[in-house]
């Protein structure tokens, strides 16, 4: 890949891994538009480090007192807020690890074309727009219970369709469980660490064993460019999300599905 070529796909990854706007989509349409080629195991290792490092970064003091209160309340029967967040995150991670771990060749097999894709852009774009304009959205994130976590990590399965969007489909999950926009958002964000990780460890452990020569510098500059870009967005969606709600997003997914369908049938 040349250098403009890691920047551009670096920004995509790190912009659309945390937006409700499908990174499956518009990773597509590099190598579709404009002819790129696939950017490999090692490159989409190192874009999701730099995704990883920019959330982890930003909820650092979340993720600080979510891990103290985890290990010194996690298993007594007076829970602080922090440790029952950190349990809520926990056990809607497993739904993803189990159905992921059983479907995963046969959904990069299967599911992976630009016609799911397109498909369900549109779909869980319309899904995200119902979740907005009809929920209550009158509750925080520290009166979400068990029964709220797990269902959002059911929907997260969900995830595992290409095009869903994972941040996109655990959003719509918390708002249709009447979470407030901002909530949905950091429960997402959080519950997007195990998940990052588990799926970088895994895609480490298949480039270790491919044996594969790498190109350090391609990977550096992925890392760093995928890293500054997630935070950045993050940051912005956060700020503003209250105020301009889903809509916009909702709109973006929808011409992106068009789009993604009339490369599919031209």
């Amino acid at each position: 890949m040349t250098l403009f070529e890691i920047i551009i796909l670096a920004i995509i990854q790190g912009i659309t891994e945390f937006l409700p706007i499908s990174s499956s989509g518009h990773l597509l349409l590099p190598a579709v538009l404009l002819g790129w080629e696939n950017q490999g195991l090692a490159f989409d290792v190192a874009v999701h480090v730099g995704s990883l490092l920019a959330v982890m970064i930003y909820f650092r003091n979340e993720i600080a007192s979510m891990t103290v209160a985890w290990c010194t309340q996690g298993f007594s029967r007076q829970q602080s807020t922090d440790s029952k967040l950190a349990w809520w995150v926990i056990l809607a991670t497993i739904p993803a690890v189990i159905i992921g771990f059983l479907l995963k060749d046969w959904i990069e097999l299967n599911a992976r074309t630009a016609l799911v894709i397109a498909c369900t852009t549109i779909l869980f774009g319309l899904l995200l727009w119902y979740a907005d304009a009809t929920a209550k959205r009158n509750q925080s994130l520290t009166s979400l219970s068990w029964k709220q976590a797990l269902m959002i990590g059911l929907a997260q399965v969900l995830a595992l369709i290409p095009g869903t969007s994972r941040s996109g489909i655990t959003m719509t999950a918390g708002l249709m469980l009447g979470l407030d926009r901002e909530s949905a958002a950091r429960f997402s964000f959080l519950l997007s660490i195990p998940v990052i990780l588990g799926a970088g460890t895994l895609a480490t452990i298949d480039l270790i064993a491919e044996g594969q020569q790498v190109d350090w510098a391609a990977l550096f500059y992925g890392a760093a460019f995928s890293f500054v870009s997630a935070y950045l967005c993050i940051y912005l969606f956060l700020s503003w999300i209250a105020r301009i709600g889903m809509l916009p997003f909702v709109i973006y997914r929808l011409v992106l599905g068009v789009i993604l369908l009339g490369i599919v049938f031209m």
